[in-house]
């Protein structure tokens, strides 16, 4: 046990347990994106492997497996990917031409396998070969592609993700999934780190010990990844797909008859959301959606939606959460209500966070719900 040794074994093995009690929960609840998550932690893992053994004294990878393609960084983006896909979307399913975004990393194994199996001299000539020094900025290039392009996408379905909750749930705070958008942004730090260190030991020929340093960012990122991953609540209602919100709008615009007056029919559908507002209070309902308000006033989302943006010009989200600021400001003045706190007011009132409440209680007041009480 050592400065070295201690942190990295603790990493390595985190990430093994991680991947096996998220691949257990997946195939026992059919969760894909657990499947999924489970293989970003293992290949984490693989990442950080090698040093873990080498720093504690074990040289079997080098001596019995030197040569053998037991690294995953080429389908590290793209499972990051699915995962995100897989974990918005509960009917994703994955399909067999997916497996085309793993090509890079199946021709890398492929490649790399072949030569392995001829030995440990056929791996050295192979490695001192202008073949393995071509391949290998090839993989680079290809690593840093995969790398731009995944990431890209990603946050992009995140953005358009965290769009389209806030005009179908009234909470959004336990489905917006903040953490993997950092989780992103640490590996795209985690790999410029890495690189910086690359950079400075090909100019001052740093010692040995300088890659524990980027191995010790790497069993931070295990540790929030883990830790945030398997504490993710999983809706069992979450049905993100872009594409399936368009297919649905073109199919409403085919099916439903544009009404004569307009601005009758959109008055109408006002006062029956306010009037089911008011008796109903919906809004009480911590998990209420879009889905569940439609199916109370027999319509559809898309049509309520629009009658919400155009009536009362707010998206669903912030139109009950306007509700639920004003039933605080009734419910926080009662004298029955002294005794209780603020946040305990809030839940009563629909909120379901902390974070949510005061967020809502500011965009809608202006000040904080303390000085208000105040």
């Amino acid at each position: 046990m050592s400065l070295y040794t201690t942190p990295l074994q603790f990493g390595y093995f985190l990430a093994l347990l991680f991947a096996v009690l998220l691949w257990f929960r997946g195939w026992q609840e059919e969760r894909l994106s657990d499947k999924f998550l489970g293989f970003v932690m293992f290949f984490l893992a693989m990442e950080i492997q090698d040093y873990t053994f080498g720093f504690s004294g074990i040289n079997i990878l080098w001596e019995k497996f030197e040569g053998f393609p037991r690294y995953f960084t080429l389908a590290f983006a793209p499972t990051i990917y699915f995962y995100l896909k897989a974990q918005i979307n509960r009917d994703f399913r994955f399909r067999g031409i997916y497996f085309l975004h793993f090509l890079p990393y199946f021709t890398y194994f492929l490649i790399n396998f072949c030569v392995f199996v001829q030995g440990k001299g056929a791996v050295n000539n192979f490695r001192s070969s202008e073949l393995s020094d071509w391949l290998g900025r090839l993989e680079t290039i290809t690593i840093w592609t995969s790398y731009i392009y995944y990431f890209y996408q990603s946050l992009r379905i995140y953005k358009e993700y965290r769009h389209w909750t806030e005009t179908q749930f009234s909470d959004t705070e336990t489905i917006s999934f903040v953490w993997l958008r950092n989780f992103i942004y640490l590996i795209i730090a985690g790999e410029v780190f890495k690189w910086c260190w690359f950079v400075a030991d090909y100019i001052i020929d740093l010692p040995f010990e300088k890659d524990w340093w980027w191995h010790l960012f790497t069993v931070i990122i295990i540790c929030y990844v883990g830790i945030k991953g398997y504490a993710q609540q999983q809706p069992l209602r979450l049905t993100y797909s872009s594409i399936s919100i368009l297919q649905e709008e073109i199919k409403m615009q085919n099916t439903i008859e544009i009404p004569v007056d307009l601005k009758e029919e959109q008055l109408a559908m006002k006062l029956k959301i306010e009037k089911i507002m008011f008796q109903d209070k919906l809004y009480l309902e911590p998990e209420l959606s879009l889905s569940d308000l439609a199916l109370k006033l027999k319509t559809n989302t898309s049509v309520l939606s629009s009658a919400i943006n155009s009536n009362f010009g707010k998206n669903f989200n912030d139109f009950v959460n306007e509700y639920r600021v004003e039933e605080f400001k009734k419910q926080i003045k009662l004298s029955e209500n002294q005794h209780y706190t603020l946040l305990a007011i809030a839940f009563d009132c629909g909120f379901n966070s902390k974070a949510t409440f005061n967020r809502a209680f500011k965009k809608f007041t202006g000040q904080a719900p303390s000085r208000f009480e105040k």
